[in-house]
């Protein structure tokens, strides 16, 4: 029977539907009531449902370089590969068992996942937004696939502002979401830079997010897909798929059944049999193939503007949604366009909350979520991007559980405290940095540790902000213990003798030492041999007499004086040192004398007429023993500051007190090793008060327990004149460096250390309080990595001004009294009024 045949047999009354019509409106009015009221019953189990789903932020950035040869990607066949791993990150997500049923649509999603572009502030950072239960599962994901990622939780980010204008559009498909678009492997270039390039023209107070909300999407995502390509496949074109699943295809086709007859069917079926493929047909089929093949994932795609100025919000907007272009396969693929929300309050709502709406839902394969969003490349050259500066690694699994804390390393989520053995420190510590990389506040934090574990300590300062720090924070058990030296003081100076020497090897040691300290204070062109031979004897001769040692002060005296000489000459006992006053100074004319006078002045006068260094160095005994102060675990503060004593001045005492502190040490070679304590000498910017000898302090004061903590800024500091002895005596011997922030001139010499877990780039950018450390435990290397120092705290000034005034009474003398005792010791003891004598310098330095 065909349909003309069953319209024949029924026969309706169309007066009779008349009296339905009030009952089928007021079924339809129901209808509506109850699904609106549905409606509005999920949205409230959702919202609160929401508040219960507890969420978590991360901040994902990358180092700029990867460090694995610090290159950046040079082909497109690289670039891909870097993208195909986050391809393989949401391969992890699409294997995720797809939420749906009953509870899912009445409480919402519980496992979906936010990646985010947001441009606000200046920089364009990444956010990763993840269910609570999925952190561990997603931060191992990233660590899998970014080794060098920093994940951090952060806050969620607000972009938005009391006058801002805010707008929004949702990104959907022209066509179905079986439909390809284009991605990574066909596009030219990085997707990325096409999609932030917008973000980078941001003024203040404005933002940009650009949201994907993502979810396993169910298996039967890509059935249509696959039906469109058998349907292509036996002969249909694209126009006619598409329009069967109109309302009118569908009527027309049962239409059909009843009144085509069978041999216009088996025409139709030859005609469609006789149909080919485009090429272009066949790339789509291609595509819609590669679609299916891989994971699925359902996405809604937002893109939110926030400025104060009205105008630039729909430009921004229009900027944004035309970068989406890139991805378009017009006439035989898929393309993005924007869906304006007609609830803008419901859009922002769940822009906020991160609430996947089914409605403006897309699906996406791996690879072209992968296109969309990924994180930054080594490659990319958008600006402004939130880089990781110092890139992270693990520490040593062996790093001990006590000792010296240097600092903590945070890394995938494990907080690591860095301790130091006592033995390991005996290989002493080294550190380099640029100004503000955070060595000073590095050197406080260590040594207030050792002081407040009763250790001794050493501490040559400088600049005078470390030592006024560290006094407020000495513990109130040890206030007795400091001796704080202070060169500035002039009311009540503290003595500083070179030449006191007890044994015959300190008095050769210390001479070495002076003559060393000349060289390094005016260089080798300006000191000659004949310069280091003269001092070199004078000195010796002031020392002569162990009991009654001279000064520096007194050398000038030793040339001009024939009377004061002879006093000293008679203690002379070293044949040598006779030998050179009795066949060298006394043979040599009034004229040369003169001339070696006038040379030695030049040198050694500067700090004798400086009352300030006369009134230290003019003293016969120092005002405390180097040796007590070690043995005795005290602390010695030494503050130098060389705005209120002078670089030069400066740089003089503190050499003459590294070199007594290396004497002293050295001294203990009479102690049992077990009797000897450890003592740990902190210098900062330690290139101004090292001699050559520094080579003989760090491969031998290990034995003698002296300890050295060194810092300073770059390696030509320690290469002066193209001189390598200190250079190479540190990079030789020291066993645990610490690098923050150095200049591309030293990069090539110390990247050997850190190879190849860093690279040049971490080396010169990392972070203040950063170090990346390279250190030893137990005698053995080990693997570097990126430690995070930590600041040590406020200081009490109150307690540092009382403990600076018990220190100076305790170890200063009375300025005038200094004064006469050397004006006294200068005219060979004669007993005369102090106060009518002339000053003994006046003459000789005119």
């Amino acid at each position: 029977m065909t349909p003309q045949d069953v319209l024949k047999t029924v026969s309706i009354d169309p007066t009779s539907l008349v009296d339905f019509v009030p009952y089928i409106i007021a079924g339809v009015w129901v209808l509506v009531v109850f699904w609106v009221l549905i409606i509005w019953y999920v949205r409230k189990v959702r919202a609160k449902a929401r508040l219960m789903h507890r969420t978590v932020t991360f901040l994902v950035r990358l180092p700029k370089e990867t460090g694995k040869e610090g290159e950046k990607a040079t082909s497109i066949e690289q670039l891909r590969e870097d993208i195909s791993v986050t391809e393989t990150f949401f391969s992890a997500i699409g294997g995720l068992h797809p939420e749906g049923g009953l509870g899912a649509f009445l409480s919402g999603y519980k496992e979906v996942f936010a990646f985010e572009f947001v441009a606000h502030g200046g920089l364009i950072s990444f956010y990763i937004t993840v269910p609570e239960e999925k952190t561990e599962f997603i931060e191992q994901q990233i660590h899998a696939q970014f080794p060098d990622a920093a994940i951090n939780i952060a806050p969620d980010y607000n972009m938005f502002t009391p006058k801002s204008t805010i707008i929004g559009t949702a990104m959907t498909f022209r066509r179905e979401s079986a439909f390809p678009i284009k991605t990574y492997r066909k596009l030219e270039g990085d997707p990325l830079s096409g999609l932030t390039h917008p973000l980078t023209k941001m003024r203040e107070h404005e933002g940009v997010a650009i949201q994907f909300l993502v979810k396993s999407a169910k298996p039967n995502w890509r059935n249509y897909g696959l039906q469109i390509v058998r349907k292509l496949q036996k002969g249909k074109t694209l126009h006619q798929i598409e329009n069967e699943r109109s309302i009118f295809h569908i009527l027309g086709t049962f239409w059909d059944a009843g009144m085509k007859s069978e041999e216009q069917k088996e025409k139709d079926k030859q005609e469609l049999k006789e149909n080919k493929l485009s090429p272009m047909e066949e790339e789509m089929v291609k595509g819609l193939d590669e679609k299916a093949s891989k994971a699925g994932l359902d996405v809604n795609v937002r893109v939110v503007v926030s400025s104060e100025d009205k105008d630039r919000v729909a430009e921004l907007l229009t900027n944004i949604v035309s970068s989406f272009s890139q991805f378009s396969i017009y006439e035989f693929g898929n393309a993005f366009q924007k869906s304006i929300p007609s609830n803008k309050k419901k859009f922002l709502h769940d822009f906020i909350y991160r609430t996947f709406d089914d409605g403006k839902k897309i699906t996406l394969n791996t690879e072209e979520l992968a296109s969309v969003w990924h994180l930054p490349l080594p490659s990319t050259e958008t600006p402004n991007i939130n880089w990781l500066i110092a890139r992270g690694s693990a520490p040593p699994a062996n790093i001990p559980t006590s000792g010296l804390r240097l600092g903590e390393v945070e890394y995938r989520g494990v907080h690591t405290d860095i301790y130091m053995k006592e033995d390991d420190r005996r290989r002493h510590l080294y550190m380099i940095g640029k100004s503000g990389s955070g060595k000073t506040n590095t050197i406080e934090a260590l040594a207030i540790q050792d002081i407040r574990a009763g250790r001794g300590v050493g501490i040559i300062d400088p600049n005078g902000d470390l030592i006024e720090w560290i006094l407020g924070n000495i513990p109130p058990e040890r206030i007795d213990d400091v001796i704080l030296f202070k060169p500035s003081d002039l009311e009540r100076p503290m003595g500083l003798n070179m030449l006191e020497a007890k044994t015959e090897e300190q008095k050769d040691f210390a001479a070495a030492e002076m003559v060393q300290i000349f060289y390094k204070l005016y260089g080798p062109e300006m000191i000659g041999p004949m310069f280091e031979h003269d001092m070199r004897n004078v000195m010796l001769t002031l020392m002569s007499d162990v009991n009654d040692v001279g000064t520096l002060t007194e050398i000038p005296r030793m040339f001009s004086d024939a009377e004061y000489q002879k006093v000293w000459r008679a203690k002379i006992k070293d044949p040598v040192v006779k030998s050179y006053w009795d066949n060298e100074v006394d043979k040599t004319s009034d004229f040369h004398k003169s001339e070696k006078l006038g040379y030695l002045i030049s040198k050694v006068g500067r700090f004798v007429e400086n009352e300030m260094m006369r009134n230290i160095i003019g003293q016969k005994k120092s005002s405390f023993d180097f040796r007590d102060v070690m043995d005795k675990s005290k602390i010695l503060l030494v503050n130098l500051s060389k705005g209120t004593t002078g670089e030069i001045n400066a740089k003089l005492l503190g050499m003459i007190m590294v070199t007594k502190l290396q004497m002293a040490a050295f001294s203990r070679a009479e102690l049992q090793e077990s009797e000897r304590k450890d003592f740990y000498l902190y210098i900062d910017e330690f290139q101004n008060f090292v001699t050559d000898s520094i080579a003989t302090i760090l491969s031998e004061a290990r034995k003698y327990r002296l300890c050295l903590i060194v810092a300073h800024q770059y390696l030509n500091q320690l290469a002066e004149g193209g001189k390598r002895e200190v250079l190479d005596a540190v990079l030789g011997n020291v066993g645990t460096t610490l690098v923050s922030r150095i200049g591309p001139e030293d990069v090539e010499t110390l990247v050997k250390l850190y190879e190849p877990t860093f690279g040049p780039f971490d080396l010169m950018n990392s972070p203040k309080q950063t170090w990346y450390t390279k250190m030893i435990i137990d005698d053995n290397s080990t693997r570097p990595f990126a430690m995070h120092g930590y600041w040590a705290g406020k200081t009490d000034p109150e307690l540092a001004k009382k403990i600076y005034e018990l220190s100076r009474l305790k170890y200063g003398r009375p300025r005038d009294l200094v004064a006469a005792e050397i004006l006294e010791r200068s005219q060979l003891g004669q007993k005369k009024d102090v106060d009518a004598l002339p000053d003994p310098f006046a003459e000789l330095l005119k």
